[in-house]
């Protein structure tokens, strides 16, 4: 059984930075592509970013391109999302998700498995 757990959420000031973890279990993780979606209350879950099986390949949502960093280290079964200059607009509970296959998408449906999700919390 794939398992994921999300770390590192919190309450941050605007301009400030986070550091997401997601560490993945019972799989093979090197044959995931990863992703990071985010859902603020009311509204729907939205993509954030997506990186490659290998690590190589990343994709980001237009809205934090510049800001946030997407990674992977498959030695540790881990995926990464850094997050730079937070606005309160970033304020979501963000979830990691594992796709078991080698084109990463940026729709939430096509993803296999998810963690519990982290509340970002950015005050103005």
């Amino acid at each position: 059984q794939v398992q994921l757990v999300e770390s590192g959420g919190g309450l941050v000031q605007a301009g400030g930075s986070l550091r997401l973890s997601c560490a993945v279990s019972g799989g093979t993780f090197s044959s995931y592509t990863m992703a990071w979606f985010r859902q603020a209350p009311g509204k729907e879950r939205e993509f954030v970013a997506h990186v490659s099986r290998s690590g190589d390949l990343t994709n980001y949502a237009g809205s934090v391109k510049g800001r946030f960093t997407i990674s992977r280290d498959n030695a540790k079964n881990a995926a990464y999302l850094q997050m730079n200059n937070l606005q309160p607009e970033d304020t979501a509970v963000y979830f990691c998700g594992a796709r078991a296959a080698m084109v990463p998408r940026s729709s939430w449906y096509t993803y296999d498995y998810w963690g519990q999700g982290t509340q970002v919390t950015v005050s103005s």
